[in-house]
Formats: C-alpha cells, sequence, structure tokens
C-alpha cells in the first residue's frame, strides 16, 4: 500500500476524511434502499443519501477549487503501478459492515458505527483516501507514481497517487496535474 515518506504532511486532513466517507457512498445508499424498521424511514433515508453525497460534493468542490485557483503542478513520472489491487482493499471494507446488516438495537447501530470507524480508521493511517467508486464510475485509474531521481522539489519527495483516464504511463513522462492533496493528483484535460 501507499504510504506517505517520512517528514513529508499530507494536509487536507478535513478533505481526506470526507473523501474517505466518499468511498464509502454505495454503502450508504444500500442501506437507503434497504431501511430498517428501528429507525423512521424517512429521517434514515434521509441521513443515508446525506452521508453518500455530502462528501462526495467536497471532493467536487475541491478540485473546482483547484482548477479556478491553478493549483497545478507539473511533475514527473517514475516508475509506476496500476492501483487495481486497491480495489479488493476497497471492496472488502466496503462488504464488511454487512457481516450483520440489521439495525434492530442500539447494540447493532453501535457494533455498525464501531466497523465504520474501523475502516475510516484504516484508510485514513493508510492514506487510501484515493480509492474512490467515483473515480471509477467516471472511467478513471488510479497510479501510483514513484520518484525520479531529478530536481522536480514535488516529484522527488516521495510517492504519489495520479488519478487519470490514460489506460498507461511511461518513465519520464510530464504531466500537468491537478493538486487535490499533496500526494494526490488529478491529471489535467482528463
Amino acid at each position: 500500500m501507499t504510504q506517505v515518506s517520512r517528514g513529508r504532511r499530507e494536509g487536507f486532513s478535513c478533505l481526506r476524511l470526507m473523501m474517505v466517507l466518499s468511498s464509502m457512498a454505495p454503502l450508504f445508499i444500500l442501506w437507503a434502499i434497504r431501511g430498517t424498521s428501528f429507525f423512521p424511514a424517512i429521517p434514515f433515508i434521509t441521513v443515508c443519501l446525506l452521508m453518500a453525497a455530502f462528501p462526495a460534493a467536497v471532493l467536487w468542490i475541491r478540485l473546482w477549487v483547484a482548477k479556478r485557483e491553478g493549483d497545478s503542478r507539473s511533475l514527473t513520472v517514475g516508475s509506476h503501478q496500476d492501483s487495481r489491487d486497491h480495489i479488493l482493499v476497497y471492496l472488502l471494507a466496503m462488504l464488511l459492515p454487512f457481516y450483520r446488516p440489521d439495525f434492530e438495537t442500539w447494540r447493532d447501530v453501535g457494533a455498525i458505527l464501531a466497523v465504520l470507524g474501523l475502516i475510516v480508521s484504516v484508510f485514513w493511517t493508510m492514506n487510501l483516501h484515493y480509492i474512490n467508486i467515483i473515480f471509477t464510475l467516471f472511467g478513471f485509474r488510479i497510479f501510483t507514481i514513484f520518484p525520479v531521481e531529478d530536481d522536480n522539489p514535488y516529484s522527488g519527495r516521495g510517492t504519489w497517487i495520479l488519478i487519470s483516464k490514460r489506460g498507461n504511463l511511461t518513465v519520464g513522462q510530464e504531466l500537468t496535474v491537478l493538486r487535490v492533496t499533496n500526494t494526490l493528483y488529478l491529471e489535467e484535460g482528463t
């Protein structure tokens, strides 16, 4: 899994949290569809849909602000890997709360919240906030990029994540990217 290099701050803590919650949007939508007799239908569905929509809106606002403010960088691709295997981690994390999908008692609610807290903690600690079904739905691929040995102050510090519609990358390729966080970039023009 990708880890940020020591001494390098990821920043954007609130955005990263929103991205982790945004990655859970399918789970919240399934809960809204499924419903429960433990909570009144309208408030439960409303909360579930808000938990699915609000974090995604925060992500899209960040992308809009980055584009408007010209928060872009020119980065050079070093060695890289397609991060499709991280989707397995994502799917496991999204299926984990279904170990007991019913909200029948306050104890069930507490257990589900504890599992969600654990998932958020793992995604946060492992810096996996970029794994998001929204990117997949829009045809994006996620690459882990390792630094090249050059004088670029951004690409030479540690690994970074690229979200792009490209099918492949080549070593030494120059990319113009929008900064989403300090290690997560979206290729402009995609």
